[in-house]
């Protein structure tokens, strides 16, 4: 199948999944078609809940893999669209709809790089593509679900838009419920113990504390005091103040390693609502790096977080489209794009896989 042919097809599909509402934990059409297009091409597919994934013909267990990922899953339309957020329509070389920049045009280029390679033999890697859901709400039924499914991967290439560009690393979320306990009394007379006046030390450790070690590609861990709630009435003193923490971890520790420090400063009790948005990164000198180095691509460290969060191994997060576009309304991404996407992608691989 040429490059040109493959360009073709995946513009087609991607016009078909703007067509169809794919919302989180909503894609089992979306699912269906992916599932259908890969068969019509006589690649097998499994499928569980609304992910679908595949292995090229000639996979070697003895052989690493690779993983290729993107979701399907779209957030909601904003008030601000003007256009048919399900209408596939291409314009001076836009193609407009819900989900086209985050990540359709990610996914099917993807997708297209999988089929080129399908049929290849003696491979150095074997390719697993996976077509996941829930990624816009870190959902437990997407990527996470299917992991333990796909069989021992080397490394992962995350499609999510960043102009072709290598996101070598990706920032951790921890967000932290954190209740500090006093005791009630009447405010006009010295009793009680203020849970406010508590609350501040530790807030004020949150602000000024500083981790020892910094990532050579983002800089100092960040952490933002974001909510805080205590008292009842003006006139009694508060037995509690609850406040929450927005921890952004870098690729220099991980979240455990973060949760423990954090707790041995502060006089308070700290509740993450979850550990597994973790920091990922992969090696400058890894050779998929160096490819995409090579192929005049730049390497940077992203501050959203995507999937690429629920790997624990190397990834790297690279992909058609711009970040800026996603959730924006009117979402677009330009077919030029994408069909650049497939070539790169393609072009990134043949040196690591041994492909032709």
């Amino acid at each position: 199948m040429t490059i040109e042919k493959l360009q073709e097809d995946s513009l087609a599909l991607l016009k078909k999944l703007i067509s169809i509402p794919s919302f989180s934990k909503e894609e089992d059409q979306t699912a269906e078609v992916i599932a259908q297009f890969l068969q019509e091409r006589g690649v097998p597919v499994h499928r569980k809940l609304n992910n679908v994934w595949a292995y090229n013909k000639f996979y070697d267990p003895a052989k690493p893999t690779v993983l290729l990922n993107s979701h399907h899953d779209t957030v909601k339309p904003n008030s601000g669209y003007t256009r048919d957020p399900y209408a596939p329509d291409l314009e001076e070389g836009k193609l407009y709809g819900l989900g086209s920049n985050d990540a359709g045009g990610c996914l099917v280029s993807l997708i297209a790089t999988f089929l080129y390679f399908y049929e290849q033999e003696g491979l150095s890697y074997n390719l697993c593509l996976a077509a996941t859901s829930e990624e816009e709400i870190s959902g437990n039924n997407g990527l996470e679900c299917v992991i333990p499914d796909l069989g021992p991967l080397e490394f992962g290439i995350v499609g999510e838009p960043t102009q072709m560009n290598l996101a070598i690393a990706e920032r951790g979320l921890l967000v932290l419920d954190c209740t500090v306990t006093g005791k009630a009394g009447h405010a006009a007379r010295e009793e009680g113990d203020n849970a406010i006046y508590k609350a501040l030390k530790a807030i004020d450790w949150f602000r000024h504390y500083r981790f020892s070690k910094v990532s050579e590609v983002f800089g100092p861990l960040k952490m933002s005091v974001t909510i805080i709630n205590a008292g009842s009435q003006h006139n009694v003193v508060p037995a509690t103040c609850t406040f929450t923490v927005d921890v952004r971890v870098t690729d220099a520790y991980t979240n455990e390693e973060v949760l423990k420090i954090i707790r041995t400063n502060v006089d308070c009790e700290v509740t993450p609502r979850s550990i597994r948005l973790k920091p990922s990164s992969i090696d400058k000198g890894h050779p998929f790096v160096v490819s995409g180095v090579a192929l005049g691509r730049t390497t940077y460290g992203s501050p959203t977080t995507s999937d690429q969060a629920l790997l624990s191994i190397p990834s790297v997060k690279i992909g058609p489209g711009d970040s800026a576009r996603s959730h924006m309304a009117d979402e677009y991404v330009y077919s030029a794009e994408v069909e650049e996407g497939i070539s790169l992608y393609i072009e990134l691989l043949k040196p690591v896989i041994g492909g032709k």
